[in-house]
């Protein structure tokens, strides 16, 4: 049986402004309504046996601490049981891969898949995956490449080397390489894109990593030995963990192992890894213009080759553009030629330095009781938009330097203020002064919306006492 493993880890700098640290693509529904982790989840879950549930989760997902309630939420709408390793820190994929291994037993096939690409034909997928695993049940650590439809210089190249089990021998891994290069590789027949997804046993993976990355395999090792466990959340210790070394798997072993063995795939595949990428899985119209998002909003007029994201609710129009890509956001707008799409990842280190909290937040921030939108800000007052899902509730707190107004929109509060507890319906409010202790709940079947007003001399984040949380955050 496979247990597939989702690596969900990724900065969020490529797709800036949209793909965020705090809120990285594979959470964002970029094709349709449905996120590129959810599309992962439901591709990997053919793969398990369903005359087999068992008790435990089929899937395991490798995440960050905080993105640990995204993934819950978005394993819930696919409807599946799953199970997160949580990274303490990211230590790349070599790391990422240890942890997962140590905690499954040593005979079981794992299919390591990023949460992040777009592999639209599912059965195709699973066919080829299902055709590698007697390769991998022999030993071989079983890696997959992509049938190359053009000279890309994104992606890495595997050279196939001789046939064996149903796939090929690994002759070398090439580097993203320079355009002419890549016109010499695709014109061989040899080369295959990296799509950098994994089949192995468990075992097969520590030993090869015990043999080239010996360092890496124990600081995991000793991070995994008592981990702390949350239901279907698994902790490796942190202080340990911080010591790993930072590589990826293809550095750390593939590249270096003797039994590697590559599997062709020759249907449409991405790594959606660019806003270029992003406009190629969108229709041209007759002049090569693409369009994501709210694709109402998008206006191409005289224009050529331009793509538009619109994501701000408001008309986004290109006139005359050539080579364009227009990503609108609400609170960041990217307008940048077609050709430095691969340096977007420079904006978001400039922004960086400059301490701007665009590069890392969105103005709508996911919490695990639902979600907030900064809607308004100035030197001493805050506006949000706060919604609540049923059932859920904020944490019991209480604020040093900021006073609260809330006013309800739709749905039922329930409102904790102090020694007084309270039901609020649409059009009713309240005030929490500052240092008030309170708590936020929905107890409806419904979503809870409401305007949230604050003031004071400081409105960050962190002026939160909490002193009962749901979600055990401190």
């Amino acid at each position: 049986m496979i247990h597939p493993v989702i690596l969900c880890g990724g900065s969020g700098t490529r797709l800036w402004p949209l793909s965020r640290k705090a809120f990285p693509k594979q959470f964002i529904p970029l094709l349709g309504d449905k996120s590129l982790l959810q599309l992962t989840l439901e591709r990997v879950a053919q793969l398990l046996d369903p005359a087999e549930p068992g008790q435990e989760p089929g899937i395991t997902c490798v995440a960050a601490e905080e993105h640990r309630f995204l993934v819950a939420e978005v394993a819930a709408q696919a409807k599946l049981r799953v199970r997160q390793i949580l990274e303490p820190q990211a230590k790349n994929t070599a790391a990422a891969m240890a942890l997962a291994a140590l905690a499954a037993p040593a005979d079981t096939l794992l299919l390591f898949c990023p949460a992040d690409h777009h592999i639209p034909d599912t059965k195709a997928f699973a066919e080829m995956v299902r055709n590698a695993a007697p390769a991998a049940q022999a030993g071989q650590l079983v890696t997959f490449g992509v049938q190359p439809s053009f000279p890309s210089t994104a992606y890495g190249y595997i050279e196939k080397g001789t046939a064996s089990k149903g796939g090929f021998q690994v002759a070398r891994f090439v580097e993203k390489p320079a355009q002419d290069k890549a016109l010499e590789l695709l014109a061989s027949g040899r080369y295959l894109w990296n799509a950098g997804i994994f089949l192995m046993r468990a075992q097969d993976l520590l030993a090869t990593l015990d043999k080239h990355a010996a360092d890496i395999l124990k600081v995991c090792q000793q991070a995994m030995d008592q981990p702390s466990r949350d239901g279907l959340f698994i902790r490796p210790d942190a202080k340990l963990f911080a010591s790993c070394r930072s590589q990826s798997i293809d550095y750390a072993v593939m590249e270096q192992a003797s039994n590697v063995s590559v599997f062709p795939f020759a249907g449409a595949w991405s790594d959606v890894g660019s806003w270029n990428a992003v406009a190629d899985l969108a229709p041209p119209d007759a002049n090569g213009n693409h369009a994501g998002g709210d694709i109402s909003l998008a206006h191409h007029l005289k224009a050529g080759n331009t793509y538009i994201h619109a994501a701000g609710r408001r008309p986004v129009v290109a006139l005359g553009t050539q080579d364009v890509l227009i990503i609108d956001t609400p609170d960041a707008l990217l307008v940048a030629s077609a050709a430095h799409a691969e340096a977007v990842k420079e904006v978001v280190a400039k922004l960086e330095s400059l301490d701007a909290s665009e590069a890392v937040q969105h103005r709508r921030v996911a919490r695990p009781w639902g979600w907030y939108d900064s809607i308004d800000m100035g030197p001493r007052h805050q506006v949000k938009h706060i919604t609540v899902k049923p059932g859920a509730s904020l944490s019991l707190q209480m604020h040093h330097h900021r006073a609260e107004h809330w006013v309800v929109v739709s749905g039922t509060a329930e409102v904790t203020n102090g020694d007084q507890v309270m039901m609020l319906s649409e059009n009713q409010s309240t005030y929490i002064p500052i240092g008030q202790t309170h708590r936020l709940a929905n107890p409806g079947k419904v979503p809870l919306e409401m305007i949230e007003v604050q003031s004071g001399g400081y409105l960050g984040e962190d002026d939160i006492v909490r002193f009962e949380d749901t979600y055990g955050r401190g």
